[in-house]
């Protein structure tokens, strides 16, 4: 072999930084394919874990990074992998609040900041691919693994997944999972999801388009099947939309473990790399291509694609800054504070009991389980663990201050904690999920799915108690995903959902219930007021049906009224609305519609407010939800400020999927724009209408 062959892959990246641009980047991609062996090929397609890794792998999960593709003689760097939706996986990182959090904050520019953090924790810890980024559609909140996505709506996973990986980019790899229509945990190895074109276009896939196009390194594929066939051996999602109709230039990997099971069907499909291990691919594969059985030419195409995103990365990755002094950094976990803060919502304050009256309150009984632990959520594929973790109870106890005395009963013992309550002006009960309620599955241990939907009778039990005494109650809530509240919610007098905070967590909640931050959450998700109101979930399901409605669509269809709607949220001030003003109501498909609204803080306490556009199409769209949210804004606004907000959606956006003739299509015809802080019909009272010609 010609020495000048050897470390190919450091010349060419060299050459790429001087001369970039696509040409430039596909001819060093063909050279360096051209001087690779059969061998060396299939080697960038196979995950290099050993069977002790995979049994260290259910015990600590992700302890080094899960690598493949290092070709020594090329200079071809390994992938080093990471998970980490709410933090890096690998080392002692910063536990961010979950992905469900987040997108409770609806605020993309801080969904940024945490993806930068995350991929430079990722790097200082060693790794280069982080595949962090969870984006399917929560259709059911008895999902196991709700908290790793941003919600329920497409629109708002979209701009929350986009977010994280503009953040991320710059340090690392970028991969968006699970490809698609992963929703169900217990089941997910075999169900089979049946589903239409339209429901699949318009509902489970445009949010993973729009990650694709802000530039996502990798796709990985999902356990489950769609319409009969296993996602990793799915040619007509891998191949046919995710590469040919969309141009994803990028990779597609397995998910772990039991991702595919044919080689054959895998590559064929256009399943570039199986990760963390090699039970299809390596050999086996090479077998394959030998015998004739799989063309040259798939290798040659899977390759290509692993080569050129390497390259991509290395011409544009700076390489330098990621000392093990970036991980949990003071300004990383000031960040996941910042981020709790920005995603509790305050679901309920009767008679305006928070923020608590220092000047009223002097003993403050903090019960619960959950008052006393650090609740990070998952224990599984997506956990963290940072050097130090902040419970509820800690951080009252930090925000206090002096002339508050915080009485505390978290043993369980329902007598002692009435007996506490009974000494307090007010009491907080911290109540909610664990790992063992919901998470990854790992049978007789923890997670799955969920059959309850509400809290544990142990929890409604002391709620119930406490309130019968008479005085001041709030619940801090934690979980996952949408939590049911019938029996209790109408005798407390405030409800705090927290979610799963992160390490940061508990001084945030005491934050919000002090009122040194005003909570400007909105749910990302919708609240039921009861299991009765959804349909069916089957955690052990061979086959469901997915349509086009759940969460606030579905309750739109269904004449429902929910506990609290998709996208709801108060505040300790008032915000006023006025003034919804289209730039143009004559557009045509190229346009993009401009509305703007006036939004006033008439309180006396600085606050945030999440503007929120929904659209109804022409009543000729048949099936069709009757309105979706297209386009939203977190403000923050001083008392007396006002500020106009502009929103801008494309009519592109506004496109359904003709089944008939496989394309997308725009309705001509009235749209009705709707502008409000929730999905609540009562909520969207300003109204225009425009019209597309």
């Amino acid at each position: 072999m010609s020495k000048a062959r050897e470390k190919m892959f450091p010349r060419l990246v060299e050459q790429l930084k001087k001369s970039s641009g696509k040409s430039a980047l596909e001819m060093a991609t063909q050279e360096l394919l051209s001087s690779m062996t059969l061998s060396e090929k299939i080697g960038q397609m196979s995950g290099n874990a050993t069977l002790l890794d995979v049994g260290i792998m259910l015990v600590r999960y992700n302890l080094r990074t899960y690598d493949s593709g290092e070709n020594r003689r090329l200079g071809i760097p390994a992938i080093r992998f990471t998970d980490g939706p709410r933090g890096i996986t690998v080392g002692r990182s910063t536990c961010f609040p979950v992905s469900m959090a987040r997108g409770a904050t609806w605020d993309p520019a801080l969904e940024e900041r945490v993806g930068a953090a995350l991929g430079t924790e990722a790097r200082a810890q060693g790794a280069n691919f982080f595949a962090g980024v969870c984006v399917n559609v929560l259709r059911h909140p008895a999902w196991g693994r709700a908290q790793e996505t941003f919600g329920e709506d497409p629109h708002l996973l979209g701009k929350m997944g986009c977010a994280t990986i503009r953040g991320a980019k710059p340090h690392a790899m970028t991969c968006v999972k699970h490809f698609a229509c992963n929703s169900i945990e217990e089941s997910r190895f075999y169900v089979n999801v049946n589903i239409d074109e339209q429901a699949l276009r318009e509902v489970y896939l445009p949010h993973f388009k729009k990650c694709v196009d802000a530039g996502a390194d990798s796709v990985m594929s999902a356990y489950n099947r769609v319409n009969g066939t296993y996602c990793g051996h799915n040619r007509h999602l891998l191949t046919d939309i995710l590469k040919t109709e969309w141009g994803f230039g990028g990779f597609v990997m397995s998910d772990f473990c039991y991702g595919i099971y044919d080689g054959k069907a895998a590559v064929t499909a256009g399943l570039d790399m199986e990760m963390p291990q090699t039970k299809c691919y390596g050999k086996k594969l090479r077998q394959l291509v030998e015998q004739g059985e799989i063309p040259t030419r798939a290798i040659d195409q899977a390759v290509l694609r692993i080569l050129r995103t390497k390259l991509t990365f290395a011409a544009r990755d700076r390489g330098a800054g990621y000392g093990k002094n970036k991980v949990a950094c003071p300004e990383h976990t000031g960040l996941a504070w910042e981020v709790a803060c920005k995603s509790m919502v305050l679901l309920k304050n009767r008679n305006q009991v928070l923020p608590i009256d220092r000047s009223k309150v002097r003993r403050i009984a903090v019960l619960g389980r959950l008052a006393a632990q650090a609740n990070l959520g998952d224990r599984g594929s997506s956990s963290v663990r940072p050097p130090y973790a902040v419970t509820p109870l800690e951080g009252i106890k930090n925000r206090a201050g002096r002339d508050i005395k915080i009485l505390s009963c978290a043993d369980g013992c329902l007598a002692k904690a009435l007996r506490t309550a009974a000494n307090a002006d007010v009491t907080i009960i911290v109540a909610g999920l664990t790992a063992r309620q919901e998470g990854e599955y790992f049978p007789y241990i923890r997670g799955g799915d969920r059959l309850n939907l509400g809290l544990c009778q142990k929890d409604k039990s002391l709620i119930q108690a406490v309130c019968r005494q008479g005085s001041p109650c709030i619940v801090v809530v934690e979980g996952g995903s949408a939590i049911t509240m019938e029996g209790w919610k109408d005798d407390v007098d405030a409800i705090v959902m927290a979610w799963y905070p992160g390490m940061e967590g508990g001084n945030a909640i005491a934050d919000i219930l002090f009122g040194n931050v005003n909570p400007g959450g909105r749910l990302p998700v919708t609240f039921f007021e009861s299991a009765d109101q959804l349909f069916a979930f089957d955690k052990k399901a061979d086959n469901v049906t997915y349509d086009l409605y759940h969460g606030y669509r579905q309750a739109q269809v269904k004449g429902l009224r929910p506990a609290w709607h998709f996208g709801f949220g108060l505040s300790y001030t008032e915000f006023g609305w006025s003034g919804l003003r289209l730039a143009t109501t004559t557009l045509t498909e190229g346009d993009t519609l401009i509305a703007t609204v006036e939004i006033t803080n008439a309180g006396k306490r600085p606050g945030d407010e999440v503007v929120q556009l929904y659209i109804e199409p022409p009543a000729t769209v048949v099936p069709g939800p009757v309105k979706e949210l297209k386009s939203f804004a977190r403000v923050s606004l001083n008392p007396g400020m006002t500020r106009t907000v502009e929103l801008a959606v494309p009519v592109a956006d506004l496109a359904f999927y003709d089944t008939d003739h496989k394309r997308w299509e725009i309705a001509k015809g009235d749209y009705t724009v709707r502008v409000g802080p929730s999905a609540d019909p009562d909520q969207l009272k300003l109204t225009e209408t425009f019209t597309i010609v």
